[in-house]
């Protein structure tokens, strides 16, 4: 699949200690086909899937429970063994403290795996709601070979699996078998992600949103125990990147999939450096 490269970057590469940026037009996706999942299993939530671009904008409880479930810590994929290159930043000494560790996460999801992840979220919540086989295989095709470096592969397939399994078993719907049957290779964290949340009903913008949040919340939680910093500190790093968290959404939900693209090259470089790391705490 030809992917088109985003062209025009206006972003100063992240130097040490510094971040980079990118002006990105608020891009328009193109109509789509929509649909709905058929049948719900095993859900006391019987109503169709709203198939207006939005979804179900009205979040009930059942939706909140299940992704609260899926998105917890104590979910069963192993998140809290990857860092995402942050173990090398905090040895380069790129991050040193609550506000580098803000800044350097900022580019990650404004401009880095963030965003991608968000757009690849977007795009198999969609597809699995319009039951469209064709493009749930293109989507985690280019999410599988989006990532760029070994370490960044095995941190969102490793992570994918383990959600497809623990899902299929507790909260199983239609839509991973659709996913089983369109895609047989490794399947990245936000298509598994996405694709349980359109079969189960929930509302692609507010489950966009709580996948973002959830992935940065790992991140802060990575840098906590590298910098090391507090708790509290913690809670100020994720509480000021709540109008990122807000951004990488709309902006995932309004970008095409052939527009995907990143520009934070030296967080892409962390992730490749750390896989030569001489003592290592976490797998990437």
């Amino acid at each position: 699949m030809a992917i088109r490269t985003v062209a025009i970057i206006t972003a100063t590469i992240m130097t040490k200690g510094g971040r980079a940026g990118v002006n990105r037009p608020l891009l328009r996706s193109p109509p789509r086909k929509r649909g709905a999942i058929k049948a719900i299993a095993n859900s006391g939530d019987k109503r169709p899937l709203d198939t207006r671009p939005g979804g179900n904008e009205r979040m009930d409880t059942a939706a909140l429970y299940r992704l609260m479930a899926w998105l917890s810590p104590a979910y069963p994929i192993g998140a809290f063994s990857y860092s995402t290159g942050i173990e090398w930043a905090v040895e380069a000494g790129d991050i040193t403290n609550a506000e580098t560790l803000r800044t350097w996460l900022a580019v990650m999801l404004g401009e880095g795996g963030g965003f991608a992840d968000g757009v690849f979220f977007a795009h198999a919540h969609r597809a699995a709601a319009a039951d469209d086989s064709g493009a749930l295989r293109a989507v985690a095709e280019l999410a599988a070979a989006f990532v760029p470096s070994k370490e960044r592969f095995l941190e969102t397939t490793a992570q994918g699996r383990a959600f497809l399994e623990a899902t299929r078993t507790a909260w199983p719907c239609p839509a991973i078998a659709c996913l089983d049957n369109a895609w047989d290779g490794p399947v990245a964290l936000p298509v598994a992600a996405g694709v349980a949340c359109a079969g189960h009903g929930i509302a692609l913008a507010g489950a966009l949103h709580a996948f973002l949040h959830a992935l940065v919340a790992n991140w802060i939680s990575a840098g906590l125990r590298l910098i090391p910093l507090g708790q509290t500190d913690g809670q100020r790093v994720l509480a000021a990147l709540e109008p990122a968290v807000g951004a990488a959404a709309a902006h995932a939900l309004a970008t095409p999939l052939e527009e995907v693209g990143t520009c934070a090259f030296r967080a892409d470089l962390a992730g490749m450096r750390h896989e030569t790391q001489y003592t290592r705490l976490f797998r990437s």
